[in-house]
């Protein structure tokens, strides 16, 4: 079956293909497309010219793997494998099911003439032994569901239509960038599929690995942080809500947890607030975002559109997915939306849907009169005509995305 190839990912990973000394590791969202992308670089390799001896391809959830769960049993699974000369190329899917892991892949590693690629579902890969043992020898890539670009290339890839017009944008913004949500043109069929995608990564990437006292006020924190995603927050709001309007009164300590684990599965992603007049990272009041839009049209009875956050979050993944890094902005007491930065550079950034309304224009554009650098300044809406005005590099939002846009620093 021929695969999409998420040529963003592919293009990264590609000067690592031959390196025995670092592992490469593939961390992501379930369902966001690592097994694919495993087999794309496979492929790859087949088309270089690489003997088909010298490819292993484990998944270890699958059928006939799904039972091996130790560290021997990986080891003794690699082995059978392994007969041919040469450089081997071992791909590992789902690594974090086998306990204690870390040691084989290390081994292998050590062997010389493996090149190791892993894949996890969840922020636990990480954390812990495997990066203790592997500091400095292996590099990471995080991988996200499909940005509206890679969205309109799947469905050209499907042979479905590709206008990038409103009507599939808001397709896009409803039922998410689950690459296989994309196989379904039913809307029910995709929201089924979205919300066994959530329900597998509450079995799998959370209950399993940790104790939740109380499942429901578990999911009653995940539902409020889901409802409430690009809108600031912080673990007293969250606690007090819950308690006045939930009648549920839970220990800070308990709600911290909760927000972890949700944040371990990749299934929210915090973004932290930034000073720009200090420079510093700030405690409190940070946005947390849905790792697909599908997350939040799977969660809810009522799913009309609020732009607002919609547009932010589908800007939000973007910008990470492209490796930049995003924080909330604090001008004085004014904030802006993002600071998106790449090492020294930063650029502001304002989402709006429209600015036509001259009080929402003088709202969108006054913090950026409090910047005194000479960063540039970017105003996304989806206004078909862009402003000119004070220097704002204003751009409509849906064709940025469509053409995978980047953040110029000049």
């Amino acid at each position: 079956m021929a695969l999409y190839p998420r040529e963003r990912y592919l293009e990264r990973l590609r000067p690592f293909y031959d390196d025995t000394d670092l592992i490469k590791v593939v961390t992501g969202i379930r369902r966001c497309g690592k097994s694919s992308l495993m087999a794309c670089v496979a492929e790859e390799l087949r088309r270089r010219g690489v003997d088909e001896r010298n490819i292993i391809i484990l998944n270890l959830d699958s059928r006939e793997l799904r039972k091996v769960t130790t560290a021997d049993e990986l080891d003794r699974i690699i082995a059978q494998h392994t007969g041919a000369d040469g450089l081997i190329y071992l791909f590992i899917d789902e690594v974090q099911n086998v306990s204690g892991f870390e040691t084989v892949v290390n081994a292998y590693r050590e062997d010389g003439r493996f090149s190791i690629f892993i894949t996890g579902s969840n922020s636990y890969l990480l954390s812990g032994e495997l990066a203790t043992k592997l500091t400095g020898r292996y590099v990471e890539l995080e991988m996200y569901t499909l940005s509206y670009g890679e969205y309109l290339g799947m469905r050209g890839f499907l042979s479905a239509p590709t206008d990038a017009g409103m009507a599939s944008f808001n397709d896009y913004l409803t039922y998410g960038g689950f690459p296989k949500a994309l196989e379904y043109d039913d809307p029910d069929a995709k929201s089924m599929y979205v919300q066994d995608v959530i329900r597998q990564i509450f079995e799998k990437d959370i209950t399993a690995r940790s104790r939740i006292t109380n499942r429901d006020t578990f999911t009653r924190v995940q539902s409020y942080l889901i409802n409430n995603y690009a809108s600031p927050t912080n673990l007293t709001h969250i606690a007090q809500y819950l308690h006045h309007s939930e009648g549920i009164s839970i220990k800070r300590e308990t709600l911290a947890k909760y927000v972890r684990m949700l944040e371990n599965a990749k299934i929210l992603y915090k973004c932290p607030r930034f000073d720009l007049r200090s420079r510093k990272s700030l405690r409190g009041g940070e946005k947390y975002y849905i790792a697909d839009p599908g997350v939040y049209y799977a969660r809810n009875t009522d799913v009309r559109m609020s732009y607002g956050p919609a547009l932010e979050n589908a800007l939000y993944l973007h910008l990470r997915a492209k490796g930049y890094e995003v924080s909330v902005g604090r001008i004085g007491k004014l904030e802006c939306d993002f600071i998106v930065r790449k090492r020294n550079q930063y650029a502001y950034v304002q989402v709006a849907m429209s600015v036509l309304d001259p009080q929402v224009e003088e709202r969108e554009y006054r913090p950026f009169t409090l910047i005194r650098d000479g960063f540039p300044r970017y105003l996304f809406t989806l206004d078909p005509l862009p402003l000119q005005r004070d220097g704002v590099r204003h751009r409509n939002l849906m064709e940025f995305l469509a053409n995978d846009g980047d953040i110029t620093f000049e």
